[in-house]
């Protein structure tokens, strides 16, 4: 009677399957902390973010001062709509129409504002790093999907109001409003919101208190939107 066989398989089979298998765990581990993450701050505020760790490594204090948007005035987020995400509360998290003109500026050498919505600057101010790689946008892009489906675009803009870059050293409108103006973000004119809303794009150059440069020029164009905006209903998500 013959006898069994008993096969082992080989050290170099069993190695590609086991590093399969770290790959897949180390997969489901992030899809389930990230998941957990955006959950968590969808009730509590985000304590750190990284761009925030890199001010405290360089050797800079960091001033933020987390005020909830329903105590901010509206005047704010009015503002940071019209300068940063005109859609915002129009799409899903990604403006495809800014992001086409954005890349066919950039293919004539004319500079547009990028086409990252509100929505995927909080992915990122959160979650990611400062930077431009696919890895990055790729992960930028998959948190822009958690945080429309998990938050809502009340709690985006929340967040986003509260962590953005206001100047150097200095994050969320609340902050930066006793920054430049001595009073917090509860109280804010179209002015005062329109050249915080200036500052956003470039906060370690530029000053919301500049009486007389771009930021005044592009914060009275930023002031000037918000009302045809208002009434056009632009605005209806924060309601």
């Amino acid at each position: 009677m013959a006898r069994a066989r008993s096969f082992r398989s080989s050290p170099s089979r069993s190695w590609p399957r086991r590093f399969v298998g770290w790959i897949i765990r180390a997969i489901l581990w992030f899809l389930g902390l990230s998941i957990l993450m955006v959950v968590i701050y969808r009730f509590v505020p985000p304590p750190i973010t990284l761009t925030m760790i890199g001010d405290m490594v360089g050797g800079r204090s960091v001033h933020k001062d987390w005020m909830p948007l329903s105590e901010m005035d509206p005047n704010m987020a009015r503002a940071a709509i019209a300068a940063e995400d005109g859609n915002f509360c129009r799409h899903h998290g990604f403006d495809f129409a800014a992001i086409q003109k954005a890349l066919q500026g950039n293919e004539v050498g004319r500079k547009y504002r990028g086409g990252s919505t509100i929505s995927q600057q909080t992915a990122k101010n959160v979650f990611l790093w400062q930077g431009r790689n696919w890895v990055r946008k790729g992960l930028e892009a998959y948190f822009t999907v958690l945080i429309e489906t998990i938050w809502g675009k009340k709690r985006i803009m929340e967040v986003y109001l509260n962590v953005a870059e206001t100047g150097i050293g200095t994050y969320g409108a609340n902050a930066g409003a006793m920054r430049y103006f001595d009073h917090d973000a509860s109280r804010m004119s179209v002015t005062e919101a329109a050249r915080i809303a200036a500052v956003l794009p470039l906060p370690k150059g530029r000053e919301a208190t500049d009486p007389t440069g771009m930021v005044r020029r592009y914060g009275n164009r930023i002031a000037a939107r918000t009302g045809p905006m208002q009434r056009a209903g632009f605005y209806g998500c924060l309601k």
